[in-house]
């Protein structure tokens, strides 16, 4: 049995992780920021009906920020290892400045406090975005690719954490151990904020107008966690791991999601012209604005959409021996959240459709 830091314990990411931990018999210190984070984390702890009195002994909860690094040092104290998840997910442009503060000051600050704290081993949570993203629908990108920086400078969100992910790998060395997590677009069930599952409630609502060109990578959150645990055990210090369970284009994805949640997916074809892809939506935002309405898909989003974000997990699976759960499952089992948690917004005099497998 280990001890283990985990920073952004009561995100979509975390709150798995600490469950996978916990299943293994680990003890976990969860670094929450603010006081509605603790009452977070105690449901955070209590995330599995059959979570047993001495998991709930087994987690200790720290109030810290991951840019305060004294907080994160004491909370490191007697620690064997961290995973680093705290971050902040947006695509407004007008946040770049904060997710650079999050993202690359906190991760240098935090990993600077856990080696301070006699930490010998760190696992990051970066994103395949930081490498799986290009032009090219045939390219399916690995660990070892060169990294597409002209078009990750457009995204503030995938250039923080391109940055953060360089600095917590520089700070790799015999003693301080640093590795990085790599996964796709994060699905299933218990993200309640909606950072990542935001673009499936809004064609369950069916409030996606028109199917965009590109193409789309994600994992299972469930199967991250667990890869998470592996790269801790098994891991090779310095190396990224990139994971994925399905590489679709957007037109498929928008086709599962609506034959299991029986719900009409969009066929309007979108153009493909990325360069114009959000200036254009801009504009017919603005003009939509005047009359009291807005686009239901933000114009950074569309552009993002106009690009192939395909990956490679084989290093994962042949390093690690981890395996994802099929797609289909966990396209169900996001369908099925969103709406038991009352997170979508049905249509007026419009039943609910059945949920089933392709």
């Amino acid at each position: 049995m280990s001890r283990y830091l985990v920073t952004g314990a009561t995100g979509f990411l975390g709150t798995h992780l600490v469950r996978a931990l916990l299943a293994r018999g680990h003890q976990v210190v969860a670094l929450v920021r603010t006081l509605a984070s603790l009452e977070r984390a105690d449901q955070v702890v209590s995330f599995s009906r059959e979570a047993a009195d001495d998991d709930r002994e087994r987690v200790t909860v720290r109030r810290g920020d991951v840019l305060d690094g004294a907080s994160v040092r004491d909370a490191a104290a007697g620690c064997d290892g961290a995973f680093h998840c705290a971050g902040m997910v947006s695509r407004k442009p007008e946040d770049a400045e904060a997710l650079y503060r999050v993202h690359v000051e906190g991760t240098k600050t935090a990993l600077a406090a856990c080696k301070q704290a006699g930490v010998r081993r760190v696992v990051v949570a970066s994103s395949s975005g930081t490498v799986a993203i290009g032009d090219d629908p045939d390219h399916v990108a690995c660990e070892t690719d060169d990294t597409p920086i002209g078009i990750i400078a457009r995204f503030p969100y995938y250039r923080a954490k391109l940055f953060a992910e360089r600095a917590a790998l520089a700070m790799n060395e015999p003693g301080f151990e640093v590795l990085s997590v790599n996964p796709s677009l994060l699905l299933g069930p218990g993200d309640a904020r909606g950072s990542s599952t935001e673009d499936i409630r809004l064609l369950l609502e069916r409030r996606v107008p028109a199917v965009p060109p590109g193409g789309v990578s994600f994992v299972d959150v469930r199967d991250v966690a667990e890869a998470m645990v592996l790269v801790m055990e098994k891991g090779t210090p310095g190396e990224r791991y990139l994971l994925s369970a399905c590489n679709i284009t957007l037109r498929e994805l928008f086709a599962r999601v609506g034959r299991i949640a029986g719900v009409p997916a969009p066929t309007l074809p979108m153009p493909r012209a990325p360069l114009l892809a959000r200036a254009g939506a801009s504009l017919l935002d603005r003009a939509l604005r005047k009359v009291g309405a807005s686009l239901p898909v933000d114009p950074v989003s569309l552009e993002m959409a106009q690009y192939y974000w395909y990956v490679d997990p084989s290093r994962a699976e042949h390093a690690l021996g981890w395996h994802p759960r099929d797609p289909n499952e966990t396209l169900a089992d996001t369908v099925r959240d969103l709406r038991e948690r009352g997170v979508v917004w049905p249509e007026p005099n419009s039943a609910r459709g059945t949920e089933t497998h392709p």
